[in-house]
């Protein structure tokens, strides 16, 4: 299954320059734990950065800096990892344990942000699918029991 298959599509996105304050509220406002940031490049959204509700909280709020005046580019993640939106379940999920990762941004092959990825949506679909597995055993073994009486 691709990734793309899966993915959030409705990322939360800011500029570089978009105060704290303001992707705080985005997290707020849309119930997410993160946000991308990106750069238009020739009308394509490139992620450059993430900023998370840690990095916030982490980097803003316990040290007692204005929310107003940082913004996104001094506290967001610059070190990110992508997937390509072709790539598989079982490699995004190397690439996180690999990386450290709970996120990634989903990317085409021209680079644009597509979605995105996190470690709890491939808990969901793995469970999901092990709960499905599980039932097929539990269907078959009645199933045999049958036959035999």
């Amino acid at each position: 299954m691709s990734i793309a298959a899966i993915c959030n599509r409705k990322v939360i996105t800011v500029k570089a320059e978009a105060s704290i304050a303001h992707v705080a509220n985005l997290m707020r406002q849309y119930h997410v734990g993160d946000v991308v940031v990106i750069d238009d490049r020739k009308n394509i959204p490139v992620p450059i950065g993430i900023v998370t509700d840690r990095d916030i909280v982490v980097g803003v709020v316990a040290t007692e800096l204005d929310a107003e005046v940082i913004t996104a580019s001094d506290i967001m993640q610059r070190k990110l990892f992508v997937i390509g939106e072709d790539f598989g379940v079982f490699q995004a999920i190397k690439t996180m344990t690999g990386k450290g990762v709970r996120r990634l941004p989903v990317v085409d092959d021209k680079g644009g942000l597509i979605g995105i990825i996190t470690l709890d949506d491939l808990f969901l679909l793995i469970s999901k699918e092990l709960a499905a597995m599980s039932a097929l055993v539990t269907r078959e073994q009645k199933n045999e029991s049958i036959k035999r009486k």
